[in-house]
């Protein structure tokens, strides 16, 4: 701990900009992210054998080069034109066949990617760690133009409108013209001296490009010209130091009938009014960096302790807990029919009761962690480990 406390001191002194990659949680992980040891003050627990009540069949499963090679990204599959699509660390990109896995095409751009894909209008957009973004054609695979940004691209790129919009890790904004990749815009906010490695993904809501930022702000700008539309505070920094105020909206804000939810680590999770910024309501007591999502009454999440929660979209308020995953490093779960479906860090993929939270089955698709929320298309799971193993599964 006093290593972990001179470090940081260390670094509010030289002024930089840190990130501290969440492989663990606060200060149970910043001596592993500084020292590189491995730090056991709260290990993930050990799976416990029951009875299972699904069984959980791999339909297909395949490598997409070296994934994300150990390395924190957000490299996450995305479906479209019937297939789905996946990048690795070292340029890769590959189109998959949604049933069968057969590869249909596969693009090696050496761009290390370190955002994406997303998907615009016949376009696959991905953001790297040099700065770059790329666009390919969804049915050849050809590169169509790059196109150089201010920083590292840590988040999926959004497109809508003919606009490609990316966020960088320096705080910046940037929208590009999806035709040509040539600048159309660009909005900056500072970003803190000490924050949580990532960014969430802008949400495109009508006329407007909703964001998070590392000061536990949500911001809309117009998607046009990026003029500023409203902000409101989602998470209030507290606490003395600044490991302690750490209130990151990493987390990539949904919309549903005219609300956003957003949440943020160690700052609560909100729901605001997509209009105007209001904040409804708010439960400051979750902290969480994976993900939201959602069915047609309930928010569902993993917090920073990998518990899993089932929220009244209404109210916030928390309905039941799943806690047997705990530290478990869990995905931003995904939800269909009555299954609440999550990755960890061993590969294995859960599926939990959406009624009450119990656990229903699970099964491991590879050793690698699964850091990638899952994707849902027609009752099949399909996750992307870091190790490059993209796979498809199914309740039988």
């Amino acid at each position: 701990m006093r290593l972990t406390l001179t470090l940081l001191l260390f670094i509010t002194v030289l002024g930089g900009c840190t990130a501290i990659d969440t492989l663990g949680e606060s200060v149970s992980g910043i001596t592993d992210y500084f020292s590189g040891g491995e730090d056991n003050a709260d290990p993930p627990s050990v799976l416990v054998e029951y009875d299972p009540e699904i069984q959980v069949d791999i339909i297909w499963k395949k490598s997409v080069g070296v994934g994300a090679d150990g390395k924190s990204l957000r490299l996450i599959p995305v479906i479209g034109s019937e297939k789905i699509l996946a990048a690795d660390s070292e340029g890769v990109v590959q189109a998959r066949s949604l049933t069968t896995g057969d590869l249909l095409w596969e693009t090696e751009t050496g761009a290390p990617f370190s955002g994406g894909p997303g998907l615009g209008n016949g376009t696959v957009i991905l953001g790297s760690s040099d700065a770059e973004v790329v666009a390919l054609n969804i049915e050849t695979g050809a590169v169509l133009w790059k196109s150089a940004v201010s920083s590292e691209v840590l988040s999926v790129p959004v497109v809508a409108k003919g606009i490609v919009v990316v966020r960088t890790t320096d705080g910046a904004v940037i929208a590009l013209d999806e035709k040509t990749g040539g600048k159309r815009w660009s909005y900056e906010n500072p970003v803190p001296a000490l924050s949580v490695r990532g960014t969430g993904s802008p949400l495109i809501v009508e006329d407007n490009l909703i964001s998070g930022y590392d000061n536990g702000k949500l911001m809309a700008l117009r998607l046009v010209d990026g003029k500023y539309v409203w902000e409101t505070s989602i998470a209030i920094p507290k606490g003395r130091s600044e490991i302690e105020r750490l209130v990151d909206l990493d987390v990539d804000p949904i919309a549903i009938n005219g609300v956003i939810y957003v949440a943020s680590y160690q700052g609560g999770i909100a729901a605001i009014s997509e209009v105007d910024g209001d904040v409804l309501w708010r439960n400051e007591t979750i902290s969480s960096h994976s993900g939201l999502t959602n069915d047609y009454r309930y928010l569902y999440l993993a917090d920073s302790q990998s518990h899993v929660l089932q929220l009244d979209q209404r109210s916030g308020a928390s309905l039941w807990k799943q806690q047997d995953l705990h530290q478990r490093k869990l995905t931003a779960p995904a939800v269909y029919e009555n299954y609440v479906v999550a990755g960890d860090l061993e590969g294995y993929v859960h599926w939990l009761s959406s009624t009450d939270g119990r656990q229903l089955g699970r099964i491991q698709v590879t050793d690698g962690a699964i850091d990638a929320q899952p994707i849902v298309v027609d009752n099949v799971i399909y996750v992307y480990a870091k190790d490059g193993t993209l796979a498809a599964l199914k309740v039988r």
